[in-house]
């Protein structure tokens, strides 16, 4: 084993010092854009401590239990930091921060609408969800109803999830390190594959988790540091900020109200509900909650991740209109046709250098691979669980797998998926990132959220209604994604859309909470009545967490 890992390391490293290469024998390359020694040396400096810490964890990682949740022994101050790392993944810093460039005042819907919502569904689920399951959100949804097609189902759904959400995440660390390495887009994905399936295949959960947490509390800093400097050219006065960026932004003060960015009300309830409910049905995210001893250590994770998660949205609100002014007003930042160098997603990494210089600018463009790498250990850790823990130790097995066995199986799914997240990578190279974003987020919401919201506080819901409801909230997000206007008229080119809204999660999430209502209510079978008398001892263990799953080892 330490022979594999160490051939990977070398791999990983040898694919790390790619942008030098590409530089030295790409002059082209080179001269068009300035090397960033800055940038590679911490670059390089991130990827050696993170593969140490990976290889600290593998020595740790001896059971199911210890690859799955880390022992479940984490802090919650170490888990809600792995929390926030998560949801302030590169859509955050570089998207929201370009978005309020872009769109001003609108830019927050996005940054408000997962700060708004989740911490009151993860609080009503967080403790229930510790409390019933071990290792995946499966555990909770099959718990009093029948294993096989939950499971099945479940999987299929964090799978398409997982999958959708990598292929997001690997084209824009591709299109990111080509950006400040020059180096080719090939060897930009195949090093964040490599890295993804190091930190899980030897470390885990429990190297997966140190890595969020590194870098969320790099990002943390840094963002602060940019804030700090902002505030400090407008002389500390948020007024002063928000009037210098009314006065250079060429809409104006239009950039201080609401309503050009979602113009159409059901529209922008149906992407607040996406982001509100698909956060919640994020495989990667509900697994945190099993890392922790118990409920009430899962309740303290929320609170953590909370106070991080809002703190650091408020930053970006610096950001963003601070990068208006020192960013959009500054040519130095912008290519011939006056565009920003990079497009508008680089705004913040641009602003990094505007008040740090080269060095801090180096500094950023770390933390910015770190988080996309972060994110992408989790999607492949919980896709890997879905296959390993749910389709081949409990629906193939039937539970006699070995704990060892099960573990070997999640190492091989983990080298599958990183396989597959590259050539997929390169597949969707020219795909719209948002659009992919969107997706997932349309399709957590109306595959996971409803049946485990059901799974935990309805008696009536039976297996018939479990796997139809899933189903359908697949099938109506990505046909409803479709027919909308983003594919039926941007990609596809036809002239008007079958289904009016971008966002689909209101009508998708509603098919399948009524198709799981209804085929429960009609299911009358043995089964689902002996399914419905299951649910009170669900209720009991759910609130008590009496024979609930406990914590092997702290950290």
């Amino acid at each position: 084993m330490k022979r594999r890992y160490h051939l990977l390391a070398l791999l990983a490293c040898g694919l790390s010092c790619q942008p030098l290469l590409a530089a030295a024998s790409n002059p082209l390359s080179a001269s068009s854009r300035p090397l960033n020694w800055n940038a590679i040396a911490m670059f390089l400096v991130f990827v050696l401590f993170t593969l140490a810490i990976t290889r600290w964890a593998a020595k740790r990682t001896r059971s199911a239990a210890d690859f799955y949740t880390a022992g479940g022994g984490l802090s919650p101050l170490q888990n809600g930091l792995a929390i926030a790392g998560d949801m302030v993944s590169a859509a955050s810093f570089l998207g929201i921060s370009a978005m309020m460039f872009d769109k001003g005042y609108d830019g927050l819907i996005y940054a408000l609408g997962v700060l708004a919502g989740w911490p009151i569904i993860l609080f009503l689920i967080a403790e229930r969800l510790r409390n019933l399951g071990k290792f995946t959100f499966a555990d909770v949804v099959s718990y009093r109803l029948a294993q096989t097609p939950v499971r099945i189902t479940a999987a299929l759904g964090t799978l398409t999830v997982a999958i959708m959400y990598l292929v997001a995440q690997m084209v824009g660390a591709g299109k990111l390190i080509q950006l400040l390495f020059g180096t080719s887009y090939l060897s930009a994905v195949m090093l964040v594959g490599v890295l993804m399936v190091l930190y899980v295949t030897f470390g885990g959960m429990l190297a997966t988790t140190w890595v969020q947490i590194i870098k969320a509390v790099l990002l943390l800093a840094g963002t602060t540091f940019m804030a700090f400097m902002v505030l400090s050219h407008f002389g500390f006065s948020p007024e002063a900020l928000f009037a210098g960026a009314a006065h250079t932004h060429a809409k104006g003060k239009a950039i201080l109200a609401p309503g050009g960015l979602v113009s159409d009300p059901v529209d922008a309830i149906s992407l607040g509900l996406g982001m509100m409910f698909g956060t919640a049905g994020l495989p990667h995210i509900l697994m945190r909650f099993f890392t922790v001893a118990d409920a009430r250590q899962a309740r303290k994770s929320v609170f953590y991740a909370t106070g991080f998660i809002a703190y650091f949205y408020l930053l970006i609100l610096v950001v963003g209109f601070g990068a208006i002014v020192m960013v959009g007003a500054d040519p130095s930042f912008r290519d011939a046709a006056g565009k920003i160098i990079g497009g508008n997603n680089m705004i913040a990494v641009h602003l990094a250098q505007a008040v740090g210089g080269n060095l801090f600018l180096g500094f950023i463009s770390a933390v910015a691979f770190a988080t996309i790498l972060a994110v992408v250990a989790g999607l492949a850790l919980s896709g890997a669980s879905a296959i390993s823990h749910d389709l081949y130790a409990t629906v193939l097995c039937q539970g006699s797998a070995s704990e060892q066995r099960e573990i070997r199986v999640s190492k091989i799914a983990t080298l599958a998926i990183g396989i597959l997240a590259i050539v997929l990578g390169l597949l969707f190279e020219k795909q719209n990132i948002a659009f992919l974003s969107g997706l997932v987020l349309a399709i957590a919401a109306s595959v996971n959220f409803p049946v485990l919201f059901l799974s935990m506080f309805w008696k009536g819901l039976t297996t018939r209604g479990a796997v139809v409801g899933s189903l359908a909230g697949l099938l109506s997000a990505v046909g409803l994604l479709i027919l909308g206007p983003t594919v039926w008229v941007e990609i596809l080119q036809h002239q008007t859309p079958l289904f009016p809204y971008a966002n689909p999660a209101l009508f998708s999430m509603s098919i399948a909470f009524g198709s799981a209502w209804l085929l429960s209510v009609l299911d009358h079978s043995p089964r689902a009545n002996a399914e419905r008398q299951r649910y009170l001892a669900q209720y009991i263990r759910s609130m008590t967490g009496i024979a609930a799953a406990k914590a092997s080892q702290k950290h």
